[in-house]
């Protein structure tokens, strides 16, 4: 991947939401939500604190994480759909 995340920031793969309901109900593409659950991509280095040195992140990738609805912004980044956001708009990582 030609693409590295500065910084704090993450870059994020949405995965895909279930078809069908718990009771077996067909959800279709245009009643569907983005899906707030992802894979961690890339992340960056980290933040420097104030004595220079490196804050490290707490996520790494292969994480599969939980972000809020309207966390990120959308890049395409070798004709993939990603997300590139701060590690603090991350919720938590799913284990």
């Amino acid at each position: 991947m030609a693409f590295t995340p500065l910084h704090d920031r993450v870059l994020v793969e949405r995965v895909e939401s279930e078809e069908k309901t718990a009771g077996g109900l067909i959800i279709p593409d245009t009643a569907k939500e983005k899906p707030a659950e992802g894979l961690v991509v890339a992340v960056g280095a980290g933040t420097k604190d104030d004595d220079g040195e490196r804050i490290a992140l707490d996520v790494k990738a292969g994480d599969k994480i939980l972000f809020g609805k309207w966390s990120g912004t959308e890049v395409t980044v070798d004709g993939k759909d990603l997300l590139i956001m701060k590690e603090g708009d991350i919720l938590g990582i799913i284990a």
